[in-house]
């Protein structure tokens, strides 16, 4: 089994590598040949698992043993049900991008980052650690920013695409920030230890800041209130992308990961005040948006943005009965939606235009498109035999009985769902429906454009037809694993006349009557604007930019000068600060014995060290400092490191030529700043020797400890053949260190001899 979960997981990045190479061979047919991988994935989860599947598939791969961390992955209940969405419409997206992008130049590049995307969400969902699954998080936002901005040619795209990566990269280490504090309070970063040990995380002192943290990364990624804008502005992409990314997978992920870690999250007020209170207003308000739009990307990517809301409400509630419904609504919304995404494209495709006013009677033109995109609305609309129909009475069915503002939460529900009725009429009635528009040339694409349509639509009819063994098979499992216990599942069409069913007429009666009266609702409400959460979000990005030009514009100066300030202050605070809590051991380190020599060259180099900085020429400054250098190669003689003298000897001899032939080049000294600025440097540099001294003291205070310098002394020759330890360590044990220095200074020398190139050509005049 295992070789079959690392195809699951790692098949789709294989296949990312040839995509290129398969459009040069197959053209257009090179997506139909990649929709083979996702299609043998559903398969495999098909005939492999079994029905039901009860136990789980695992495999571990070690990745950094020393910390303990593995690439562990596993299929669960509720890996199943994602792991079919992601593959199955995965399939249906590529044979549908070949036709729709047909002849595009960068097919290639498209089916490149598709491939990383779809295996970057399988490998989310199959994760068995926190860090794995953390490196494929992030990866689904990094590929979907390529996709969303697939069009780069386009200021929208670009801008769409780098607004997504923004709020979800930043959501993303916030995720990271809370996998932390979660994997520290239970001692594992492997799912199978974390979700036994929900008491013990709560319990800690970390279960509030840890769930807020990781409360952000999942509501960035899911589009919830306040970060709901990202998922509208990201219809900029392709319809492919939209109807992959945003409807069945991408932005489903936040809620895959509050489903995931639900038995260790779940069972407090502050998880159901937070996460009901979040899906709650993202519900009402991606409703109440999709209501007013004219562009019919715009206005699926709305109602979606109101489905992830009621999904992380129902998660929210927590019941046994809430989490069944999410799991059913979440496979109905992701067959519905992913259909009419791609009948927009379609309409789009044909017609040159997605404006729902513009548009009208096109199911004379495209019967079998119309067809397809009616059975999936019904379902968007909740109607009987569809699978929609079922996961609305069960969402009524959780909302009734939630613990807590049942009604408010029902009420609220109800409200969404008649927008959404009237949202699921304008889509097909106001599309295909109605007197024909001025549209006279559209048809019937291929049947790998409409063909895709009819599956997903033909799907959520069957699913709710066989409601038994959608339960059986994929609900039940997916419900046990979120809740940690055995849940049995049943569901069906028919459970008699109760409050439930009444609420479902009268949601559709209401959403009839919205739909009937829409064109004068519209036209009051047609100066209203919201308040936007997007105007926070450009203020922000605004603001970043202005301050990182103003600190770019302090901090590269171009003056020397401000670089030592700046490195002597942050040195100052970063290490300064931290040696005050050592200064009761200050006298202890002044008490030291010193000895006469050391200590009169010391004092002479001190000399001379303040006599540079008075110099009045350039000859006199280099005197000095050679002064300076010369007595550092004597203490090393006096404390027994000739080799260290010797190299000093010849750097500071070499230094003193090297300034000596250049210094008739040099300008002549003049005061750079005014008394009080340089009387400011003056006690900077001043506090900066003293803190290095302050270092040196404390350090040879303490007791050396000798293991490392045992270990070179006994390792040199032994391992090595070299008896001189100090070349062994910079050739042999840290000759990669070596390397990159001796590579820097390569550079800089490189880099000097063109600015010295740059000059005299100046002088010559060239």
């Amino acid at each position: 089994m295992t070789p079959l979960l690392l195809y699951i997981v790692f098949g789709a990045f294989a296949a990312a590598v040839i995509a290129p190479l398969l459009v040069r061979w197959f053209g257009d047919r090179a997506s139909a040949v990649l929709a083979i991988v996702p299609a043998s994935v559903v398969g495999i989860v098909f005939f492999m698992l079994g029905p039901p599947p009860d136990g789980l598939l695992q495999a571990t791969i070690p990745w950094i043993p020393s910390l303990g961390i593995d690439l562990s992955f596993w299929v669960d209940g509720l890996s199943i049900i994602f792991v079919l969405l992601i593959a199955g419409i995965g399939t249906v997206v590529l044979v549908y991008a070949g036709a729709y992008l047909h002849d595009h130049r960068d097919l290639g590049r498209f089916l490149t980052w598709i491939m990383v995307f779809m295996g970057a969400m399988l490998g989310l969902v199959t994760s068995g650690n926190l860090l794995t699954l953390f490196l494929f998080w992030e990866l689904t936002s990094i590929s979907s920013y390529f996709l969303i901005g697939f069009l780069h040619d386009d200021a929208a795209s670009r801008k769409s695409a780098l607004q997504a990566l923004l709020i979800t990269g930043a959501g993303g280490l916030s995720l990271l920030a809370g996998f932390i504090l979660l994997g520290s309070a239970v001692g594992s970063y492997e799912l199978s230890a974390i979700l036994t040990s929900g008491d013990a995380f709560r319990s800690s002192e970390w279960y509030l800041p840890g769930l807020l943290l990781i409360l952000i990364g999942a509501f960035t990624k899911s589009a919830q209130v306040p970060f709901h804008f990202w998922l509208p502005n990201a219809m900029a992409a392709p319809t492919p992308v939209s109807a992959y990314l945003h409807s069945a997978t991408m932005v489903k992920a936040g809620v895959f990961m509050l489903a995931r870690l639900h038995p260790v999250l779940n069972g407090t007020s502050e998880f159901h005040v937070l996460v009901g209170t979040a899906g709650a207003a993202t519900m009402i308000l991606g409703a109440v948006s999709a209501f007013g739009q004219r562009d019919l990307k715009r206005l699926l990517a709305y109602t979606t943005v109101s489905a992830l809301g009621t999904l992380v409400l129902l998660l929210g509630i927590g019941t046994e009965t809430a989490v069944q419904a999410a799991m059913v609504f979440l496979l109905a919304h992701a067959l519905y939606k992913g259909a009419l995404f791609l009948t927009v494209g379609i309409v789009d495709h044909e017609t040159g235009t997605r404006d729902v006013e513009s548009l009208g009677g096109l199911w004379r033109m495209m019967p079998m498109t119309a067809l397809a995109a009616t059975l999936a609305a019904l379902s968007m609309a909740g109607l009987p035999p569809m699978l929609g129909f079922i996961g609305k009475e069960l969402l009524y069915e959780a909302k009734l009985a939630a613990p807590w503002a049942p009604w408010t939460i029902t009420a609220l529900g109800v409200t969404a769902n008649i927008l959404t009725v009237a949202v699921a009429a304008l889509m097909t009635l106001r599309t295909f429906g109605g007197a024909s528009s001025s549209v006279r040339t559209a048809h019937d694409p291929s049947w790998q454009m409409w063909g895709g349509v009819a599956l997903l639509a033909s799907l959520g009819f069957a699913a709710g037809m066989a409601a038994d063994l959608v339960a059986t098979h994929i609900v039940g499992p997916a419900t046990t694993a979120i809740r940690g216990e055995r849940v049995e599942t049943s569901l069906g069409l028919w459970h008699g006349v109760n409050p439930v069913l009444l609420l479902s007429l009268a949601t559709l009666a209401s959403g009839a009557a919205l739909y009937a009266l829409h064109r004068p609702i519209r036209r009051m409400t047609a100066g209203w604007r919201p308040w936007k959460a997007e105007r926070a979000y450009d203020a922000a990005l605004a603001g970043m930019l202005a301050s990182a030009r103003k600190q770019t514009l302090w901090l590269q100066s171009g003056q020397i000068s401000t670089y030592l300030a700046l490195t002597l202050l942050a040195t100052l605070l970063l290490v300064g600060l931290p040696i005050l809590a050592f200064w009761p051991q200050l006298s202890m380190v002044v008490a030291m014995d010193l000895a006469l020599l050391p200590t009169v060259i010391a004092g002479m180099m001190a000399i001379a060290a303040f006599l540079a900085v008075r110099a009045k020429t350039s000859l006199g400054s280099i005197i000095a400092l050679g002064v300076v250098g010369y007595g550092i190669a004597v203490l090393f003689l006096l404390y027994s490191a000739p080799d260290l003298a010797m190299t000093q000897f010849a750097v500071e001899t070499l230094s003193v030529v090297l300034l000596m032939l250049v210094v008739a080049k040099l300008p002549e000294f003049r005061q750079m700043g005014s008394r009080s600025t340089r009387l400011w440097q003056a006690g900077l540099a001043g506090a900066g020797g003293a803190l290095m001294t302050l270092l040196v003291l404390f350090v040879t205070a303490e007791p050396a400890r000798m293991t490392l310098a045992t270990f070179y002394g006994e390792a040199s020759y032994a391992l090595a053949n070299g008896r001189n330890i100090v070349n062994v360590i910079l050739v042999d044990f840290r000759g990669l260190d070596t390397l990159g220095e001796i590579t820097v200074l390569g550079i800089a020398a490189l880099g000097a001899v063109a600015l010295l190139r740059l000059v005299v050509d100046k002088e010559d005049g060239r």
